[in-house]
């Protein structure tokens, strides 16, 4: 059974950084296009970022577009979403999911095309 945990949320002041990670067991991550998702209280769920199956396209949510980065780190089985110049709007529960295949950029954004998701790690962005 394929599955994902997430670690790196944490409490950071704007402007301050953090590395979220995607771990997966049960599959390999190369072999999947895997996304961040986030939800912060009394809204609706939003994508993040996506990287694709096998090759290096990436997707970013335009608000983060040039603050975030998503990576895959093959020999650790993991993805990473680094995340610089952090916000107050960016404060959510932070999610990854996975989808078994090559997804295309009208497809990336649509939550319910991932078969596999994490259980989320809090991002708070406070002064």
């Amino acid at each position: 059974q394929a599955q994902l945990v997430e670690s790196g949320g944490g409490v950071v002041q704007p402007g301050g950084s953090l590395r979220l990670s995607c771990a997966g067991t049960g599959h390999h991550l190369d072999y999947v296009a895997v996304a961040w998702f986030r939800q912060a209280p009394g809204k609706e769920r939003e994508a993040v970022s996506c990287i694709n199956r096998e090759d290096p396209t990436t997707w970013y949510r335009w608000t983060v577009k040039g603050r975030f980065t998503i990576s895959r780190d093959s020999a650790k089985n993991t993805v990473y979403l680094q995340m610089t110049n952090l916000k107050p709007e960016d404060t959510a529960v932070y999610f990854c999911a996975a989808h078994d295949g090559r997804l295309y950029t009208y497809q990336w954004e649509d939550y319910e095309r991932y078969d596999w998701r994490g259980q989320g790690t809090q991002v708070t962005v406070s002064s």
